[in-house]
Parts: C-alpha cells; structure tokens; sequence
C-alpha cells in the first residue's frame, strides 16, 4: 500500500512512496498518476502524509488495485 504526501512547496502535486518504487511525484490532476516519475532531490522536511481519500480522481488506486505501482518511463 502506498503511503501520499504532499509537500509546502509543491502544490500542484502529490508525492507517493512505496518500497518496492521509492518516491515517485504525479500531478494534482484527475488522472494525473499516468503522469508520475521518480521523484529526486526531495526535501523530506516540507512533506506530511495525508490520507490515500485525497488523490481521488487522481488514478492512484486503480494504480493501487491493480499493482501497478512504478513510476512511469
């Protein structure tokens, strides 16, 4: 299961973390998880977890029910 994050200096987008992907970024956006990378260079002080509810719309969970959890090319 993913963990979301947002960040204080990136509010155009969420953050997700998972073991098996490491960080990866995806617009704020209804299907904006098509659109995700490796997120890098992250300042892990400006990030806080909120709950998976507030991607909704985002294509997170069916990224989540269906594992398809890494980052895009």
């Amino acid at each position: 299961m993913p963990h979301l994050y947002r960040s204080t200096t990136h509010l155009q987008h969420w953050f997700a973390y998972t073991p098996a992907t490491g960080w990866v970024i995806f617009p704020a956006k209804e299907n904006g998880w098509e659109d995700r990378h490796k997120a890098a260079g992250l300042d892990h002080l400006r990030l806080y977890e909120v709950p998976l509810w507030m991607a909704f719309g985002t294509g997170l969970s069916a990224g989540v029910e269906c594992a398809n959890l890494r980052p895009a090319a």
